[in-house]
């Protein structure tokens, strides 16, 4: 057989590998590249649309698979790649950041900053270039839960500054704007200033996610941030009593009325396990309110995050979970919802019709 008619044969089987996200096959979604073919030797990259995906293991083994069995297949090499996609605005504000999340809740108290803290790590872990905005004015807190000293940030020219980095990612926080331990006490319009501030003056360069901490509730920072920003979408933070999923239900509402995609709940503080009894597991605020809510709106329920003693102590010590114990089973977890989170955002970008992808074929003499 012909190297032609073999790449022929490879193409036609990974039209049948289909993503489970954006339900279509690799081949037409434009995934496939980098084709060489010799001497019954296939190799090939698949270019995910997020590092993140948390497929990605499945659609290599499904592509070995099934080219593994073509008559004069010797041997196949798979190579997962991806290049974050960006989300399409028209907005002058952060114009090198491809992808930007919010991360909201109705109360305070549900552990909203650290889902946004370890989203973002978990983020950061796969390659990509990540970014945390620090919105919660009057509660700034990502400054110490990723361990950064209060100190002003460096200014650059044309009255904008540059964000403080820890673990590779850049950071903004009003806990900048203050002396350690004092207070920022603002009113309405100037907690729009400082928002625009954020937005126009801070030298993020490029970026493929960029998370947002909301404050809790639906105040002026949130609205300054959902009609100033262009998000790719929100995601709203609950625990599964029913005391937080009425404050909730108003977080996914805000995102629905000024038209930012909700790309799913996250249900903190979801259960316990006890260190010594690793088979049990104890719902202590109630059980399902998170599936519950998402059914309730008819979007994702993203992921479902264990009460565990490690969370608050990362935490307080400026080590985050999913950084410092990347294994343990609840930065599994995180590791899991930052997926959702990014699949969420490339199956919204999917939704716009597109012409199918053409694959030219070539070869290696």
């Amino acid at each position: 057989m012909s190297s032609e008619d073999l790449q022929a044969k490879v193409i036609e089987a990974l039209k049948t590998v289909m993503d489970p996200d954006l339900h279509k096959n690799i081949v037409s979604l434009g995934f496939v590249k980098n084709m060489e073919i010799d001497s019954g030797k296939v190799k090939f990259d698949v270019e995910l649309t997020t590092p993140a995906c948390p497929v990605k293991e499945q659609l290599r083994n499904e592509c070995a698979e099934k080219v593994g069995t073509i008559e004069g297949v010797e041997s196949v090499d798979v190579n997962m790649t991806a290049v974050v996609r960006a989300t399409e605005h028209n907005q002058p504000v952060l114009t090198g950041v491809k992808n930007i999340i919010a991360v909201a809740s109705g109360k305070g108290g549900v552990g909203k900053s650290t889902v946004a803290v370890n989203i973002a790590a978990a983020l950061s872990l796969t390659g990509a270039r990540v970014g945390i905005m620090d919105a919660d004015i009057y509660g700034p807190s990502i400054p110490q839960m990723l361990g950064i000293p209060i100190s002003p940030p460096k200014a650059g020219e044309n009255n904008k500054f540059f964000p403080h980095e820890k673990f590779g990612m850049k950071v903004v926080s009003a806990a900048f704007l203050t002396k350690e331990g004092q207070p920022l006490m603002l009113r309405g319009p100037m907690l729009g200033g400082i928002i625009q501030q954020f937005l126009m003056n801070v030298e993020w360069g490029e970026l493929d996610y960029l998370v947002i901490d909301l404050p809790p509730g639906t105040g002026d920072v949130q609205l300054t941030l959902t009609q100033k920003a262009p998000l790719s979408g929100g995601v709203v933070v609950t625990t599964p009593q029913e005391v937080s999923l009425i404050d909730a239900d108003k977080g996914v509402k805000m995102f629905q009325q000024v038209k930012v995609p909700v790309l799913g709940i996250v249900e903190n503080m979801s259960y316990f396990v006890p260190p010594d009894m690793p088979d049990k597991k104890y719902h202590i605020f109630r059980q399902g309110g998170g599936q519950k809510l998402a059914d309730r709106f008819h979007v994702p329920l993203l992921g479902q995050i264990p009460i565990v003693g490690e969370i608050c102590e990362g935490g307080d010590l400026g080590k985050p979970i999913t950084l410092n114990d990347p294994n343990s089973p609840a930065s599994q977890a995180y590791i899991e919802l930052a997926g959702k989170v990014a699949a969420q955002i490339s199956i919204n970008q999917a939704k716009e019709d597109k012409p199918e992808t053409t694959f030219e074929l070539a070869w290696k003499e």
